[in-house]
């Protein structure tokens, strides 16, 4: 390497170092103590490179990277992305608080570095650096590996213009330089956004699941776990593969920039970025992630609905009803030979009613249907409806029964029992008659399973002839009962469309 190339690489590294310490020995007339920690900062990595340079001169030390030329494209990138960054941000604190003459003294180091990181794409840029193609400038015949914005003026582009209106989001910054992950951090929280920092891969995944994070910005080469690493296992979590990642990374080689991509990252940034470009990205992958997390909503939210509804079909609908119900729009109306059909009703209810509040009403009689239906389902009967202070179910419609008389008049006798234990113990009449019924559903607009035929008649005319605390069958239906329980017969009674029929008390079931 010629002397006139360090003698060019050196120059404008001297014009960063000196303006540094320049600004630093004036540092009282400075408008912010932050200021002086920022040039700090900048002047630690001017050393920095001014190392990196005479040790690419020296015999000996330039062997290193010699073998490996992708290490200069790292050691001098890294602090000029720091000088770049902390100066750009400098520069527009400085414009905030009105340090005209800071503004232009850091305009000089900005216009130094990258002049100092044109000369090193001239001259140390491999072909591998390169984004796969060359671009001659009017003045230079060197190959191009960074953006354009690198190399233009931070003026150029007035932040307000571009600036996206996103909310202050959280976001977790990782690279394994401190001096990056501050310098991103500060004009992150700039910007209104909460940031948290992880050294290396493995403390970001700690964090990332430990926490909830709108964004990554991600570094690639980093001890313990790199940002491939990151990325992979990132995306094969379901608990954290929909959190976008912006990649940052010294190296914009297109091999590594489609590598990301294809792993799942959302974007790519090489270092030194341009912050007017970071902050549209950023509100870009913000805003991708803010409609994600809607349409989960709105998804979530439809399936939820979707799970309500079909809860509430089958309240309203026999689960095998519903299902049909569900599968063709129908239910085909079937006819069942042998059901037991159970109707009950309280007695007095009427007058009851006239004599206590609504909320009072409401509250026993919700208390007495709910115990109803619990012995319902303890029995292996269904609920079909219930109509005023009447509750309709059957035996052996839709759940095959061996003896759907027994199972009926068990439950009735059940529910007389409960009736009277419940406030405000009530008695109840039960009418059980077991026999052929048609069974369907009827409706549009709010459907509804219902029973119909002859053997619901009677059944309901049983309830109806009923004394009070009591279970009446016709003789037909006692025939399949008188083994189990015991009773008396009430003789024949005048029944309303039936002429007299022979009735039957049940009293209780006979002990095993």
């Amino acid at each position: 390497m010629s002397n006139n190339l360090k003698h060019d690489l050196r120059t404008p590294l001297n014009h960063i170092i000196g303006y540094c310490e320049m600004l630093l020995e004036e540092a009282g007339d400075l408008p912010q103590q932050q200021f002086v920690a920022d040039l700090e900062r900048i002047h630690f990595a001017g050393r920095r490179l001014l190392t990196v340079i005479n040790d690419l001169f020296d015999p000996v030390k330039s062997l290193a990277y010699k073998a490996d030329p992708n290490l200069v494209h790292h050691e001098i990138r890294t602090p000029l992305n720091q000088i770049i960054g902390y100066g750009e941000m400098l520069q527009e604190e400085a414009r905030e608080h009105g340090g005209q003459a800071l503004v232009a003294d850091i305009e000089k180091i900005l216009t130094a570095a990258r002049e100092l990181l044109r000369l090193v794409v001239e001259n140390f840029a491999t072909p591998e650096m390169t984004l796969g193609q060359t671009e001659k400038s009017s003045s230079t015949s060197a190959t191009v590996f960074i953006r354009r914005e690198d190399a233009a003026p931070a003026t150029a582009l007035p932040r307000s213009k571009v600036a996206v209106n996103t909310p202050g989001r959280s976001i977790l910054v990782v690279d394994d330089d401190e001096g990056n992950r501050t310098m991103l951090a500060r004009r992150l929280v700039r910007l209104g956004h909460q940031v948290s920092m992880a050294e290396n891969g493995r403390r970001a995944l700690e964090l990332l699941s430990a926490g909830s994070f709108d964004l990554l910005l991600l570094d690639i080469q980093m001890p313990e776990l790199n940002g491939y690493e990151v990325l992979e296992r990132l995306k094969a979590d379901p608990a954290l593969c929909n959190i976008p990642v912006i990649v940052l990374s010294a190296s914009d080689e297109t091999e590594r920039v489609v590598r990301c991509i294809e792993m799942g990252a959302e974007d790519y940034l090489p270092k030194p970025f341009d912050p007017v470009l970071l902050q549209a990205r950023i509100g870009a992958s913000l805003e991708k992630k803010r409609l994600r997390d809607r349409e989960v909503s709105h998804l979530r939210q439809i399936e939820e609905e979707k799970q309500r509804s079909e809860d509430l079909l089958h309240i309203i609908l026999p689960r095998d009803v519903a299902a049909e119900l569900k599968a063709t729009n129908a239910v085909k109306p079937r006819r069942f030979e042998n059901v037991g059909v159970l109707f009950c009703d309280i007695v007095s209810f009427t007058a009851y009613c006239d004599r206590h509040e609504p909320e009072e009403i409401h509250t026993h009689l919700q208390a007495l249907v709910e115990a109803f239906e619990k012995l319902v389902v303890e029995h292996g009967l269904e609920k079909i409806k219930t109509i005023g202070d009447s509750f309709m179910a059957t035996a052996g419609l839709l759940t095959a029964a061996e003896n759907p008389a027994l199972n009926s008049v068990r439950c009735g006798l059940a529910m007389i029992a409960k009736a009277e234990e419940l406030p405000p113990h009530w008695q109840i009449r039960v009418g059980v008659h077991v026999g052929p019924l048609i069974a369907g559903v009827v409706g549009r607009r709010k459907y509804q399973y219902d029973i119909w035929g002859d053997t619901v008649n009677i059944a309901a005319r049983m309830m109806q002839a009923a004394a009070p605390g009591a279970l009446f069958v016709t003789a037909e239906t006692w025939a399949q009962l008188a083994a189990h329980c015991e009773g008396s017969s009430k003789g024949r009674v005048a029944v309303k469309g039936k002429g007299e029929l022979a009735l039957h008390q049940v009293a209780r079931m006979r002990t095993e």
